[in-house]
């Protein structure tokens, strides 16, 4: 995926001092009447609309397609921030209720944005959007555009569409930029502004990524960008956020506030918090100065700006789930602090529901987080749970799209090493899970349980396999390592597809345990069994023949093909049972099972993941490989 450094521009990185401090001859470029974003429209179609095209036209537009997905989170975190400031609001679920019937929820929203056009300018000479006038380094040079393109890998650029590098940009193209600069920005040593008291010899040491790079995000995604903007369009007073008294900043978006200088926004070695969402969402990570030379942008001046903080972010930001951390406990002298739940890139999003989905084990009548959870869904998420519990809210055709967006950033959050973009479309019952004293049983804890023990048992399934590449890798000699890594990878992928299917469905069965995860289970077996049988048909005479080996969790023990296919058959059938039709001698669920015969080269007979082992039936010995 994109990387790309911080610190020293390569050579070549320089534009000239004149061009740095004069910015130029660039004509005006009006984000609200010039077109910038890049949308796919509900007919299949691609556009560019400006910012008032797009609340006027987002009844017809899918979704943002900017050039990385990361933008088209920095970019709904934009739209956002202004329809909050347009509406003032809302502020309660009859409010948003209003805004999601109205024939033209975004009206209000045309003239705010031609009441601060003037602060929409890109090149304004005076009030630049999202920029800041005259900023300069002290040597009065600007940085390639490298700095601020994401797309561009950092070192030879193999496998990029802009090589050797981002040397112009369009005005449109600058601005996507500029927007993801400030929410995903890599941290590093930058170049200290002139006029910054941060600056130490001309440099500002690390202080972090943009604003949203700590995000594991997580928004909802509706059928058009209409409902998109809408089902995000979180009311603060439900997240439980409360401005801190001792600052007076209103919540408005950087648009509506005085624009910055060079350097932070603390004034007498204080710290400014966000007050709310439209202060966040548009929160200015970075100083910015964009260097054009009249219809091109070519330069950039990029330093710190203002350090995202908040006393508890958790009960703010609602784009992002969230772990305890006793660490930070410890070391901030509070019962409970809460941080950010990250993705992992190698991990699809239906692996990590129990991150998306509500706790289903919640005491009941509190909060999760007065209980001191270990987990908290996103904001996002709690909102639309609300929605479905309390208003019974259902979308289109009940169900519910949530997106998962992130940046992993590696050497010391330098450099961004991959970047996640997955999505999970499930029944918004799932949703009502939560036990409460009135509700002790709600309607979706069952499904939800399910769906989350589903994912288990892929996951048990995917194991088995990997377990039988690694053993017959032993057999032979070799290292388990890559061909169980590998036939891991195949497993996953051969699940990914009936997984999404198989939970988008989960609504519609009425007993999920007994209907819906046997035939989850069937789909899992069926699978390795298929994934299975060529691992074990090209394993050749030598994994026949055999050897000792070291198995984890069984110590020393032979290992040849017809083993290794039985402890692959044995744990398919332990670990998803209701796949396999029960046999009339079968032993009741609880009880010890009869192990295996023991093979004659064998020392011992429990298995290397399963010691307890069990029989197999005939299905299994019809269905082996």
């Amino acid at each position: 995926m994109a990387r790309r450094g911080s610190g020293r521009c390569p050579a070549g990185a320089r534009r000239s001092a004149v061009t740095a401090t004069t910015g130029g001859s660039a004509a005006p470029f009006d984000l609200t009447t010039e077109p910038w974003l890049p949308v796919l429209r509900t007919d299949g179609t691609f556009a560019t609309v400006s910012l008032t095209g797009v609340f006027r036209e987002a009844a017809t537009i899918r979704r943002l397609v900017g050039d990385l997905p990361t933008q088209d989170m920095a970019l709904l975190r934009l739209l956002l921030a202004a329809l909050h400031d347009a509406l003032d609001g809302p502020g309660s679920i009859d409010d948003w209720f209003e805004l999601w019937h109205a024939e033209d929820p975004f009206a209000p929203v045309l003239p705010y944005l031609e009441a601060h056009r003037h602060r929409f300018d890109l090149f304004h000479p005076e009030q630049p959007f999202f920029q800041v006038a005259g900023l300069r380094t002290g040597s009065d040079e600007a940085s390639a555009l490298n700095r601020i393109v994401a797309d561009v890998p950092n070192g030879e650029a193999f496998f990029s569409m802009r090589k050797p590098g981002a040397s112009t940009l369009t005005p449109a193209e600058a601005a996507r930029w500029l927007v993801h600069a400030h929410a995903f920005d890599t941290s590093g040593i930058k170049s200290g502004m002139v006029g910054d008291p941060r600056a130490k010899g001309g440099k500002v040491y690390p202080l972090g990524v943009g604003s949203a790079g700590e995000l594991g995000g997580v928004h909802a995604e509706g059928e058009s960008l209409r409902e998109t903007l809408l089902l995000n369009l979180v009311p603060r007073e439900e997240l439980g956020f409360e401005p801190s008294a001792l600052d007076s900043t209103p919540d408005a978006p950087a648009w509506r506030l005085p624009p910055n200088g060079p350097g932070g926004a603390a004034k007498g070695g204080g710290d400014r918090f966000p007050r709310g969402l439209r202060d966040l969402y548009t929160w200015q990570t970075r100083r910015v100065r964009l260097v054009a030379e009249e219809s091109r942008v070519t330069g950039v001046v990029l330093g710190y700006g203002d350090p995202l903080k908040a006393a508890a972010p958790w009960k703010l930001e609602p784009m992002t789930g969230w772990r305890r951390s006793p660490t930070q406990e410890k070391k901030q002298k509070l019962p409970l602090v809460y941080m950010p739940r990250h993705h992992d890139p190698a991990r699809a999003a239906w692996r990590g529901l129990e991150a998306l989905l509500p706790s289903t084990a919640v005491p009941s009548g509190r909060r999760q987080e007065s209980d001191g959870a270990d987990h908290l869904p996103s904001g996002v998420v709690r909102w639309l749970r609300l929605l479905a519990v309390e208003a019974k809210f259902e979308p289109a055709r009940g169900m519910l799209r949530l997106r998962t967006v992130g940046a992993v950033y590696g050497t010391q959050q330098s450099v961004i090493d991959e970047m996640v973009d997955d999505s999970v479309l499930l029944p918004i019952l799932l949703l009502d899970c939560v036990p409460t004293e009135d509700r002790p049983e709600p309607p979706g804890r069952e499904h939800a349980m399910t769906a989350l023990a589903a994912v288990k048992d892929a996951d048990q399934a995917v194991r088995a396999l990997g377990n039988l590449a690694g053993n017959l890798a032993r057999a032979v000699g070799s290292s388990p390592d890559g061909p169980t890594a590998t036939a891991r990878d195949l497993g996953y992928g051969a699940l990914d597809g009936p997984f999404r299917a198989w939970l988008a469905g989960l609504g519609d069965v009425e007993d999920p345990e007994e209907q819906a995860r046997p035939a989850w289970q069937a789909i899992a077996r069926q699978q390795m069994l298929r994934l299975g049988r060529p691992l074990l048909n090209t394993a050749g005479a030598t994994a026949s023949e055999g050897r000792w080996a070291d198995v984890p969790g069984s110590g020393k023990r032979f290992v040849n093909d017809a083993q290794a296919e039985l402890w692959f058959l044995r744990a398919l059938r332990n670990h998803l049972p209701r796949a396999v039709p029960p046999r009339a001698d079968d032993p009741p669920p609880g009880s010890a099972s009869p192990r295996l015969p023991a093979p004659s080269t064998s020392p011992e007979q429990a298995g290397p993941h399963d010691p307890a082992g069990s029989s197999l039936s005939a299905a299994d010995q019809e269905a082996a490989p």
